[in-house]
């Protein structure tokens, strides 16, 4: 969706992306060159805006930017390539869809995507002291959160237009609810879980809901608690895991005490299991 207004003989150009953490739907990016004889009060970093906020700025930045470019990846392209290079691909596609080239590139965060044909620069919380990146997160933020809302229509039971596809407990008790759809990442552990073998196949969708609910969500937990301590080998972590894994215990007695949960309890405790062995086995070397 390219605009673009006057020249401008500074073309700097921001970049930012949207949509890098939730389980389900692209990742969006977006390319802005401002144009400095008509200025947009109000910028700032997308998420400190309310959403009434970002779509009035949305329209000023189309209509006084000299160019602007939004772009995306797909659900396809997450999974394929995974979110950090897919975010990438985003963002040199936004770059790519400008009507002129910049002459450099202002990017948000640590990292520049390849291929720009310009010079480019990451900056760490760039949305917030960069103009142009400020810009560009509120395009990216504004037009992916159309897309969400879009597809709360085709997936009503997610709740997309609420949550904009982010794991909070009410995405999370819907996947529980109702399984993955299409359009959710399966690179995500959340969303990967549900493709380990027939866990979640005609067994599981028999059971009551609640206990479907609480199930895949003492899944989600152990694979968060495995993948986020499997690497660290000091005592005190091995520590921590083990206070964390009799807390899942405790948390989640009435789910393994229940013999239709017992594939799921299975995974869980071998997974624990064996993060707890790499844990050990980091702490001896």
């Amino acid at each position: 969706m390219p605009s673009s207004a006057s020249s401008n003989s500074a073309l700097v150009c921001g970049i930012d992306e949207a949509g890098r953490g939730p389980l389900a739907g692209p990742v969006y990016a977006a390319a802005v060159i401002l144009n400095p004889e008509r200025r947009i009060n109000g910028l700032a970093d997308s998420k400190l805006l309310t959403p009434e906020r970002r779509e009035v700025l949305a329209a000023r930045i189309k209509e006084r930017a000299t160019a602007w470019a939004v772009a995306f990846s797909t659900v396809e392209e997450i999974d394929r390539f995974n979110i950090f290079h897919a975010s990438m691909l985003a963002m040199r596609r936004a770059v790519a869809a400008l009507p002129i080239q910049p002459s450099e590139a202002l990017i948000d965060g640590n990292s520049c995507p390849p291929g720009l044909g310009c010079p480019a620069r990451a900056i760490v919380d760039g949305d917030a002291s960069e103009r142009p990146i400020s810009a560009a997160s509120i395009l990216a933020k504004t037009a992916r959160d159309a897309e969400m809302t879009a597809l709360h229509d085709r997936y009503p039971q997610y709740g997309f237009d609420k949550h904009k596809g982010y794991a909070t407990a009410e995405h999370l008790h819907a996947l529980g609810r109702h399984g993955p759809s299409e359009i959710h990442r399966r690179s995500f552990y959340a969303v990967g879980i549900f493709f380990q073998g027939d866990l979640f196949a005609s067994s599981w969708t028999a059971m009551a809901e609640e206990l479907r609910i609480r199930s895949y969500r003492m899944c989600c937990d152990a694979m968060k608690l495995a993948m986020g301590t499997a690497l660290i080998g000091e005592r005190a972590k091995l520590t921590k895991f083990d206070r964390e894994r009799k807390r899942l215990q405790r948390a989640y007695a009435d789910v393994r005490g229940i013999a239709d949960a017992a594939p799921h309890v299975d995974l869980v405790d071998q997974m624990l299991r064996k993060a707890r062995h790499e844990l050990r086995s980091k702490r001896s070397v």
